[in-house]
């Protein structure tokens, strides 16, 4: 097969898992690999060669191989084709062959020895990402209807299909494009491979200690920690100078334990690790945890270091925790596992935390026990050269005892596809997530309104909102947060009520509720006559302030009355310790009346009452206790509004009409031809590229002198506005680059000298006068973080108001409706003081169209259409700005994939 077979799709072999959890690499067929294809359709049993080719020939293989590495015709696209391979073997292949340019067949053969593993699954899905990215929209299998096992792999893959059946074959036909269904089914068996790649890393049934020393160091604490916390299997510490190590008998090296151990903890230095990993390897282990430093962190032969690691870990089929990592903990009850050189053994709960940080896991652990808050697993990070917060995701999404998913990381290596599982994750449980590094990049050097804006902070923020991910400053307030969720019911809105025994905490509750977005309501006469029975009621009745004599029954009855009157969707109960009240009989009180109310969430302040476990527990109701007001709400207010996120619908991504990307990627290609570092699109181009799309322009022509500025404005009709072409100037208006409203001929030519002078540049945009309300959509691309889209305030208004609202992709319909309800100029779209009302569906339309320009334009550095004037029948672009760059296809998240840069 030579170099037309696979211009496209991914440049270097990937890792992913199979069924099983073991490795597989996929990679592209390259010239040398006709001898291994021949093989493999060679040693095919005569069942799988008739299945595949509907015929006992045994050259139908050796023909269909010949065929795959004949040049294609002229004019013709070649074949993609991919090889998965296991211990360097090729074990079966994929191919799509394009029939047309929107429809492939697709064939599918693996070797008898590995059936059952999902390598046809993982060749489909590869092949279905290589087939986006070049424009193939559906694959067509013929399938003899007796092969139950690849009718199951197309019909289970998840990709939206319908059959074709004649006689004993049928036609499947799949579309490639990605729904929710189709995501959820890929990454579903994901989750189920990593559960079973990384089950004997978090619960294994015996463990090796390398570098076990028997007086001191991280060795010798892993073992002593494995010990305290009762490790439910076998312990074994490797040193060829011990005898034993804290009691247990070592061994001199990792190859005399018999069986192999499933986890190694590794913690020798650097320049030994790499030999010590081979050697578990060739032992037959099923994962290493590296606790010694000295690699990516410490520079460039750090990272090449690290780079060597990784290939021996994948080379033996093993999983990776680390390297300069901390350890594992897994509290499980038939587990015990403190793989760990640095922590105490929290108690169980459920809060499954990764830190990239090792000093952070343990400041946070520590807390959370302080704090009464279980742990269900952590893992330490660490430089993350293998496993990643991505594959705990989907670890921990399915785990019964995860109430409550902790991130603290530094940096993301796929936060595309962070984004796209933790959207799915976040719709079942709860992803809270601290950045570290939040001030260390600022702002963004951008040419363009929404690249400038676009800082990396608001960009995550922006992913996180669209994932449903809680984004929160602190490691404290994580904490808090997960104090909150953790076994406990989302409330159903954001109506918070305050009640207690002291006004002050009461007070200043309220005060936060409308900055962390709750409302406090008046409670209605119903309930305040109920209320007064208690003690004496201010006219609303929120805050309720008892008093600070009130009895634990008249806190516990007020909570029963205003928890069970409808009114309110969470209780914030504020009991002060007085000389005169029995505070810690009220905390009992309260958590017995909280139980009879499951269905709101009581959350306590406890001012100066509470000396021990910072939560009570009543019936199986946890009831976390805060030490101040202001804490509690403001945690309460990230939990609203996740939940107001599980509520809402999730959406769809419209398919969309009139958008011919062949036409835009022409018009790409040709001005990267002619620009090799790129630049800006001048005007005529970029209202071209949008047409393409499907966005409306206005309609303009260039010119470079005042009689054909008069001669374009009488063609487009008066009255006009004239605008400097240079396409890279910022801030037209600011420079006196723009001239509206133009009714007259000598209107034109004196606008044309005016705004020559202001941009010292004779070529001028003429357009039609175009009114209406002015927004600004916008695209901009973080190195980091990937695209995301920008609405807000257009016009002049852009920069003074700040008027912006960001979300990531995939941008839902329900995500572009939000965006355009979210900026403070909703107001005016929504017809302000008689005006006309915006059409709100074509301002989506629009975003949408953005959308896709992120998702398939990696070219696309930055975009500005400002303004985008709306009304009552449409949105157009009055002016655009868009900035391309070379850049190659961007990686598809949805790929499978095991690799440094995860």
């Amino acid at each position: 097969m030579g170099e037309h077979t696979l211009t496209l799709g991914p440049p270097d072999p990937v890792d992913a898992l199979a069924a099983d959890g073991s490795y597989v690499r996929i990679r592209p067929a390259g010239p040398g690999d006709t001898d291994a294809l021949v093989e493999l359709h060679d040693q095919a049993s005569a069942r799988s060669r008739y299945l595949r080719f509907f015929t006992n020939d045994a050259n139908a293989g050796r023909r269909f191989v010949t065929h795959l590495m004949a040049p294609p015709a002229a004019g013709e696209q070649p074949p993609v084709v991919l090889l998965a391979e296991r211990s360097g073997a090729v074990v079966a292949m994929g191919a799509y062959l394009p029939s047309s340019a929107v429809e492939a067949e697709v064939a599918f053969l693996v070797a008898d020895s590995c059936h059952g593993l999902g390598l046809g699954t993982l060749l489909l899905e590869q092949l279905a990402a290589v087939a986006r990215e070049r424009g193939i929209r559906r694959f067509r299998a013929e399938v003899l209807l007796e092969n139950r096992a690849m009718v199951g792999v197309l019909v289970d893959s998840g990709f939206a299909e319908r059959s074709e059946p004649d006689g004993p074959t049928t036609s499947i036909l799949l579309d490639t494009a990605l729904d929710d269904r189709a995501l959820r089914r890929i990454l579903d068996r994901e989750r189920m491979a990593e559960n079973r790649s990384l089950d004997r890393l978090l619960a294994p049934r015996s463990v090796a200690v390398v570098g076990a020393g028997r007086l001191e160091g991280p060795g010798h604490r892993v073992v002593r920690n494995l010990l305290a916390a009762g490790f439910t299997g076998s312990v074994h510490p490797v040193n060829p100078t011990a005898r034993a190590v804290r009691g247990v008998p070592a061994v001199a090296k990792i190859g005399d334990i018999s069986p192999p151990v499933d986890l190694a903890v590794i913690a020798v230095p650097a320049p030994a690790v790499l030999d010590v990993v081979a050697e578990c390897g060739q032992a037959g282990v099923a994962a290493v945890l590296v606790i010694s430093a000295g690699f990516a962190e410490a520079g460039p032969e750090g990272r090449q270091a690290e780079a060597e690691l990784l290939s021996v870990v994948r080379r033996y089929g093993m999983r990776l925790v680390g390297p300069n990592c901390l350890g594992v903990v897994n509290t499980g009850p038939d587990v015990r596992l403190n793989a760990s050189f640095g922590l105490e053994m929290p108690p169980p709960g459920g809060l499954c935390l990764a830190s990239q940080s090792g000093a952070v896991g343990i400041a946070v652990l520590d807390a959370a026990s302080r704090n009464g808050l279980g742990v269900a697993e952590f893992v330490s990070l660490g430089n993350k050269a293998d496993v990643s917060g991505n594959d705990l995701l989907l670890e921990w999404w399915r785990d019964p005892r995860a109430d409550v998913i902790g991130l603290y990381l530094e940096s993301f290596g796929n936060p595309r596809r962070f984004a796209r599982i933790a959207r799915l994750v976040a719709s079942d449980k709860p992803v809270l997530v601290v950045k570290g590094g939040r001030s260390s990049r600022g702002s963004r050097a951008g040419a363009s309104h929404t690249a400038a804006a676009a800082t990396p902070d608001r960009v995550l923020d922006a992913l996180c909102a669209s994932a449903g991910v809680v984004r929160l400053d602190s490691l404290p307030e994580l904490l808090d947060v997960a104090r909150l969720l953790a076994g406990r019911p989302l409330p159903q809105g954001s109506r918070l009520a305050v009640l207690g025994n002291a006004g002050g905490g009461g007070v200043l509750a309220a005060d936060v509720a409308s900055a962390a977005g709750l409302e406090v309501p008046p409670l209605t006469a119903p309930t305040i006559e109920a209320l007064r029975a208690l003690g004496p009621v201010d006219t609303d009745g929120n805050p309720l302030d008892l008093g600070a004599t009130a009895s634990a029954a008249a806190l516990a009855e007020a909570l029963r009355i205003v928890a069970g009157s409808g009114e309110v969707d969470l209780v914030v109960a504020v009991v002060a310790s007085t000389g005169d009240n029995d505070a810690p009989g009220a905390l009992d009180a309260i958590a017995r009346a909280a139980a009879e109310c499951p269905e709101v969430p009581v959350t306590v302040v406890a001012l100066g009452a509470v000396t021990g476990p910072q939560r009570i527990e009543t019936d199986g109701v946890r009831i976390p206790i805060f030490e101040f007001p202001e804490t509690a709400v403001r945690a309460l207010g990230h939990v609203a509004r996740y939940a107001a996120w599980r509520r809402r619908p999730q959406g769809e991504v419209p398919q969309l009409a009139g958008v011919d990307l062949a036409a835009a990627r022409t018009l790409l290609d040709e001005f990267l031809g002619a620009n090799r570092e790129g630049g800006w699109l001048p005007p005529v181009e970029a209202a071209t590229f949008l047409r393409a799309i499907g966005i409306d322009v206005a309609p303009g022509v260039v010119v470079t002198d005042p009689d054909a500025a008069e001669a374009a404005a009488t063609q487009l009709e008066y009255p006009v506005v004239l605008k400097s072409a240079v396409p890279d100037l910022v801030h037209k208006t600011d420079r006196g680059a723009v001239r509206t409203d133009l009714r007259a001929p000598w209107e034109v030519r004196a606008a044309y000298a005016a705004v020559v002078r202001a941009a010292e540049d004779p070529r001028v945009l003429v357009q039609p006068l175009v009114t209406g309300t002015e927004l600004l959509i916008g695209l901009a691309r973080d190195p980091d973080f990937g695209p995301v889209v920008a609405a807000g305030s257009g016009g002049v208004l852009t920069d003074l108001v700040g008027d912006r609202v960001y979300r990531g992709l995939p941008l839902t319909d329900v995500d572009a409706t939000e965006m355009i309800a979210g900026p403070r100029i909703a107001r005016l779209l929504a017809g302000y003081r008689g005006a006309p009302p915006v059409a709100i569906p074509a301002v989506t339309d629009v975003l949408h169209r953005v959308a896709v320009l992120a998702e398939r334009f990696p070219e696309i550095a930055e975009l500005d259409l400002n303004p985008v004037m709306t009304g009552p029948d449409g949105a157009t672009v009055v002016d655009a700005r868009i900035r391309v760059i070379p850049a190659g296809p961007e990686p598809d998240p949805y790929r499978r994939r095991l690799s440094p840069a995860r």
